[in-house]
């Protein structure tokens, strides 16, 4: 089987997905392929739920695409007929000091972010599951809330194949390369050329962007849904939170959001164990679980109760931690997404929009110097 598209796009999870619909709804021929089954359970777009913020800790240029981001969310609700997200509003806590703190302040600041600045004394009296440290201070936002994973990647692939996308599923890449008019794409189930290709690998970055030279290093991470002792009626309003204790360890949760017996969705963030996806362990371990309770408990003491689930995913981390979004440097013809480090859902559908921008015009209007791979090269 040999096929010809305007342009291929390898990896159908949250930025292969949204770039596929781009793609398509701007008029091209499109191909996506994936190996596994559409919004799998296998990467990183999976687990009910990823926050979705303004006021930008990590560094406050990211904030210009995430307002573009958020009126693509409020897009895709639209197209979808999905609740592909919902506003909570957000509450980032720790010392004054602390990068969740102090770095959501910068950003709220530099773009005039609504927020409002809160005390220990006033974070428990406006929202009584919270008992932060006496010495803490704590950021709100209403402009925070969640993103659902599955539902996204599925509304971007329905609106894509809507739009004459052809999606192929468990069909894994077997290489790809180069030539003089484009790309071809050699999978078990066929060879397909393309004037452009779109690679969004993640957590098998290190595998299909080899010669990219970055050091993509993987990263098993584990989702914990516990039973709050107070039943879970009484977290259904609170906010989404991200919360950093006195030695910069940061865990993150949501509201209970999936009925009265889904539980409470909490998780470390960045304490995970390094691995491939062939070598992934999936089992979540009991002294695992005994120290999410014990360090989220510290918070929100009503998540003593016992553990309702776990699921395990990837983070695919650069050295920096800032994402990777540009053209091959080596390949004209190529347009990589990978080492989104853990905070990169939120970014989904502008993120798509830059790919269809990046490989059919070979530029774009998004910000997006930050992500250039060349910067990691040395580091």
């Amino acid at each position: 089987m040999s096929d010809t598209y305007d342009v291929i796009v390898i990896g159908l999870g949250g930025m292969g997905s949204a770039a596929a619909y781009h793609l398509a709804a701007q008029g091209h021929k499109v191909l996506g392929l994936e190996k596994f089954t559409p919004a799998h359970n296998k990467g990183s777009s999976h687990g009910g739920s990823r926050i979705i913020r303004q006021s930008y800790f990590e560094d406050p240029a990211y904030v210009p695409l995430l307002l573009r981001a958020y009126e693509l969310w409020e897009q895709l609700a639209r197209d979808s007929g999905d609740e592909v997200y919902r506003l909570t509003g957000g509450l980032y806590v720790g010392p004054a000091e602390s990068l969740t703190v102090a770095g959501s302040i910068r950003a709220s600041r530099e773009w005039s972010l609504p927020h409002e600045i809160m005390d220990s004394a006033e974070i428990r009296k406006a929202f009584p599951n919270f008992a932060p440290e006496p010495h803490f201070i704590g950021l709100y936002e209403q402009q925070a809330g969640f993103a659902r994973p599955e539902l996204t990647v599925g509304a971007h692939l329905e609106l894509a194949a809507r739009a004459g996308a052809t999606l192929r599923f468990g069909e894994q890449v077997e290489d790809w390369k180069e030539t003089g008019g484009g790309v071809t794409v050699t999978t078990a189930g066929g060879t397909y050329t393309a004037g452009q290709l779109v690679i969004c690998p993640g957590a098998w970055a290190p595998k299909l962007l080899a010669d990219l030279g970055i050091g993509i290093e993987i990263e098993r991470q584990v989702m914990y849904w516990l039973d709050p002792v107070v039943g879970t009626a009484k977290f259904e309003r609170d906010p989404i939170y991200i919360a950093e204790n006195d030695e910069g360890a940061q865990i993150y949760g949501f509201p209970a959001i999936d009925g009265s017996d889904g539980g409470v969705k909490t998780a470390f963030f960045r304490k995970g164990v390094l691995c491939t996806p062939e070598t992934i362990d999936r089992e979540v371990h009991p002294d695992e679980i005994t120290e999410m309770r014990s360090r989220v408990t510290e918070l929100l003491p009503a998540l003593a109760g016992r553990l309702l689930h776990a699921a395990t995913c990837m983070y695919s981390n650069t050295a920096d931690q800032h994402f990777v979004i540009a053209r091959h440097p080596a390949h004209t013809a190529v347009t990589v997404a990978c080492g989104f480090s853990g905070h990169g859902f939120k970014f989904v559908p502008v993120v798509g929009e830059i790919l269809a921008d990046l490989a059919m015009t070979g530029g774009t209007h998004h910000p997006i110097d930050l992500f250039a791979p060349q910067r990691l090269v040395s580091l």
